[in-house]
């Protein structure tokens, strides 16, 4: 799902001053990328990026001040592109007579800081990155498992909100249950939380919704938690073959981003909080570069072949 941010929201964010657009401040940033028009101001228009918000600092408004009168508002009056979002310009630097002139015919709106370019630059990427990183929702329940986002999904009824509440009680902490609202952040990062409505709060068929901070406090939940693992669970099939080595790793795609996948079959008798519990464990040794099925299967294989030398 793409996102998108207002003028008006990063002007009340930064508590930025408006000079230019007033009527103009619901014009909305889609991308996250900054840009310096300096290539521009010199009179190279082929590749500007009129989809990016325009930062003007000391450089470019002081080759601005260089410029002949004529080559000044030439060059302003192209660079004034109705698509550009906005101008910012940083430092409280007055802003030239040519490009409010021409922002104001072109309807572009213009705003002020007076933090430094860099600065101003590095914090507003930051907020438009997290504001603008897409964003999917998927059933299932997230949990803090050992410092690993567990993400558990299943069919309704299959016990991912009765496994999440054994979970908590064994000490591991909440993040999400039925819906998981998860946002990409960065490349190959998700985190997700829970929407706000059904925030620390767990359904148990037959007992029905509780409050995980109200019953179990503060340390059984988290507002939110990167995802490293994702755990399906299904009914036994008798006559599945399931992965008994652990060497075949499944993956599942959320966004762009790759998950490790694990399969886990449920019937009566088999404790789920402690597998999963072992499986969050399991994912962080492997991560350590410690690999239990690829030790055995090394192991096997020296085995096999001192036996045939023996014989």
């Amino acid at each position: 799902m793409s996102r998108k941010v207002t003028l008006k929201e990063i002007v009340q964010e930064f508590d930025l001053e408006v000079i230019v657009g007033w009527d103009q401040l619901d014009r909305e940033v889609t991308v996250a990328d900054l840009y310096r028009p300096g290539i521009e101001l010199a009179g190279f228009f082929t590749y500007h990026p009129v989809e990016r918000l325009q930062l003007l600092g000391k450089t470019e408004l002081s080759f601005i001040q260089e410029l002949s009168k004529r080559k000044r508002e030439q060059r302003l009056q192209r660079l004034c592109d109705p698509q550009v979002p906005c101008f910012c310009v940083t430092r409280d630097y007055p802003v030239p007579e040519e490009l409010q002139r021409a922002a104001s015919q072109k309807g572009v709106p213009i705003i002020r800081t007076e933090l430094a370019t860099t600065k101003f630059g590095s914090k507003l990427t930051n907020y438009l990155e997290k504001r603008l990183a897409p964003v999917t929702t998927i059933h299932g329940v997230l949990v803090d498992v050992y410092g690993v986002g567990v993400l558990l999904m299943g069919s309704s009824g299959i016990g991912k909100s009765e496994t999440a509440l054994e979970l908590v009680k064994r000490g591991h902490r909440l993040v999400a249950d039925d819906a998981v609202e998860i946002q990409q952040t960065g490349e190959g990062t998700l985190v997700g939380h829970a929407p706000e409505l059904i925030r620390y709060l767990l359904e148990i068929r037959g007992l029905g919704i509780i409050n995980v901070m109200t019953l179990f406090g503060a340390g059984a939940v988290r507002d939110k938690k990167k995802i490293s693992l994702a755990i399906r669970l299904e009914v036994w099939e008798q006559s599945r073959q399931y992965d008994r080595l652990g060497l075949d790793e499944e993956k599942m795609r959320i966004i762009d981003t790759d998950l490790t996948l694990l399969t886990i079959p449920v019937r009566p008798g088999r404790n789920l909080a402690v597998i999963i519990e072992v499986a969050a464990m399991n994912f962080r040794m492997k991560r350590l570069g410690y690999n239990a099925a690829q030790q055995f299967v090394q192991k096997l294989g020296q085995t096999i072949e001192e036996s045939d030398e023996i014989d």
